[in-house]
């Protein structure tokens, strides 16, 4: 399926039509690669696979050192992404993967609920250039991410800064992905399974092989064509609470296919400390509200704890 083009260099005008209507259709949109500079983001793409292809025990020397621990590497069939919707019955998801977190973003002072969030994101001392590049390109997408934040508060009538004391320390992570070749032998098998993501929004960037659906709502599953010259945008549970499910976070997947496949995927998240709760104008007719107030953090520490194995 085709997805819609917000393109952050186009009028503002134009930006707040194509987020209007990619964001009250199935929350899923793209931009354009060179939203980031590629020579930014193709590093960080490079480094990620050369440190897939380093041997098992070396990948394991940054693995999670304790259960719950949430940036480091993720060995294969670690995490099961459909628990977090309460499906206990799902395989462990057939993908490796490297995360990091908000140290790679700003400094902060720590306090001491926040200590888990911001734990210390884990380095290869392998490839040691990989580092350099992916807090380049973490701090690249946070700039993209507070922009087309401010693109979705014009859409929704509010002021374009509405969102930036909400999300100006934020708790965003990023995670590089690689899926081997698999064989679709068990129907609850999938490389990731399916899941809504947690935060405000993720910004996925892609190879050229396809696998990732989309439910369309009506329980059939759309297909996303593989555009590497994009990045794949979708929302996340805190928009979806923030609008009253106005804007969905979309469940998605990722299906067994028979070649390897990488991707690369930014979690933008609010404050740790800021409340999702519904905007104005996005009540119900009868001022019927869908979602209790949360916290972003905690809602984000229960989320990822219930995932993993």
């Amino acid at each position: 399926m085709a997805l819609g083009l917000v393109d952050l260099r186009s009028p503002v005008e134009e930006q707040v039509r194509a987020m209007t209507a990619a964001c009250e259709g199935l929350g899923f949109f793209r931009i354009p690669v060179e939203s980031v500079p590629l020579d930014v983001a193709d590093a960080a793409w490079r480094t990620a696979a050369e440190f897939f292809a380093l041997p098992e025990s070396s990948k394991r020397e940054i693995e999670f050192p304790r259960p719950g621990y949430p940036y480091g590497f993720s060995p294969f069939e670690h995490e099961t992404l459909a628990r977090s919707l309460g499906d206990e019955s799902s395989r462990p998801d057939l993908k490796e993967s490297l995360s990091v977190g908000p140290d790679c973003g700003a400094s902060v002072v720590v306090p001491k609920d926040q200590e888990w969030i911001r734990s210390p994101s884990l380095w290869p001392s392998a490839i040691p250039g990989l580092r350099e590049a992916w807090v380049a390109y973490y701090r690249a997408l946070s700039g993209v991410a507070a922009e087309l934040m401010a693109v979705m508060a014009r859409a929704l009538e509010l002021a374009p800064d509405h969102f930036e004391t909400l999300i100006d320390k934020p708790i965003s992570s990023m995670r590089a992905i690689r899926y081997p070749a698999t064989k679709p032998t068990d129907a609850r098998a999938l490389r990731a399974g399916a899941h809504a993501d947690y935060g405000t929004l993720t910004i996925l960037r892609t190879d050229d092989i396809g696998g990732l659906q989309i439910a369309d709502g009506g329980g059939s599953w759309l297909d996303v064509e593989p555009d590497p010259t994009t990045f794949v945008v979708n929302l996340g549970d805190s928009i979806a609470q923030w609008t009253n499910d106005r804007w969905p976070s979309t469940v998605h997947r990722v299906v067994p296919m028979p070649e390897e496949r990488q991707s690369m995927a930014f979690f933008h998240m609010a404050n740790w400390d800021a409340t999702i709760e519904c905007l104005p104008g996005c009540a119900g007719a009868d001022g019927g509200v869908l979602h209790e107030p949360v916290l972003a953090g905690p809602w984000l520490m229960k989320k990822f704890q219930a995932t993993v194995t």
